[in-house]
């Protein structure tokens, strides 16, 4: 997939201060996500792919107290407001999930929630987790599929022919690329999650706070006028529910292992 990694980084700066009042179903996918952890497997050294603003950091230096707990976030922002607002203990690293800043053999697990759908490089990424893994070390991610924003998507192509939605990797990309590095599935899970809005405004709000914007290279130049808004308020108004308009996430859990021999 095509994305601009400056403009995912720029985004998520500029929503660091909003984005925690508005990630329900961030938490709700990063929780799940903690159900995987496995009390058994030994983690001397853990890091946090894609922090944010630090929310799961914690929780997971909660869980292992005696570990060293890092939190790696490729936007500035939200790094800043990590460190400012999480408890101490905690360390904060600024760089890219694609050229990870640690040596080969020294994480014992990796833990990332609803980042990875953000890499321009999945094989690099897959091939730098593998590498900073001890053996026998773990992975543990949620991401986003293909069908995520699916009904936005739908509507804006009644609209016009630029890219409005950011597309996300298949099941059958992500496993082509983690088998390549060499990693090993241990667990895997997919499964739909709906939120719902009173209007569009609600949801383009929401992707607003979360600094969730279309970072694709195909997006459209300027600015959206007047008219291709009412058109695309008017073509979503055909999924409405009597829950509201619906906005489908395609979430993927998934537990992958380095090799020990």
């Amino acid at each position: 997939m095509q994305r601009d990694k400056f403009s995912v980084a720029a985004s998520f700066s500029n929503a660091a201060p909003s984005y925690d009042s508005v990630a329900q179903l961030q938490r709700c996918v990063g929780n799940e996500l903690m159900g995987f952890l496995d009390a058994a497997h030994p983690c001397k050294r853990l890091v946090d792919l894609g922090s944010g603003t630090g929310f799961f950091t914690e929780k997971l230096l909660a869980r292992y107290p005696e570990a060293q707990v890092l939190g790696l976030d490729i936007a500035p922002g939200m790094l800043r407001y990590a460190r400012a607002q999480r408890a101490p203990g905690l360390g904060w690293v600024g760089g890219d999930m694609e050229a990870l800043p640690f040596g080969s053999g020294s994480i014992d697990v990796f833990f990332s929630s609803l980042a990875v759908q953000w890499c321009e490089n999945l094989p690099a990424f897959f091939t730098e987790v593998a590498r900073a893994l001890v053996p026998g070390g773990r992975v543990l991610l949620a991401t986003l599929g293909p069908q995520t924003l699916c009904e936005l998507r739908d509507s804006w192509r009644k609209v016009d022919h630029y890219t409005h939605v950011n597309e996300f990797d298949s099941a059958a990309t992500l496993t082509h690329a983690y088998t390549r590095a060499g990693l090993v599935q241990r667990a895997w899970r997919a499964e739909p999650r709906v939120m719902y809005y009173p209007s569009l405004r609600e949801l383009t709000h929401e992707l607003k706070a979360l600094g969730a914007h279309n970072v694709n290279r195909e997006r459209a130049p300027g600015l959206t006028g007047r008219q291709k808004i009412k058109k695309l308020r008017e073509a979503y108004e055909h999924y409405r529910t009597p829950k509201g308009l619906p906005a489908s996430y395609d979430v993927y859990w998934l537990v992958l292992e380095k090799p020990a021999g």
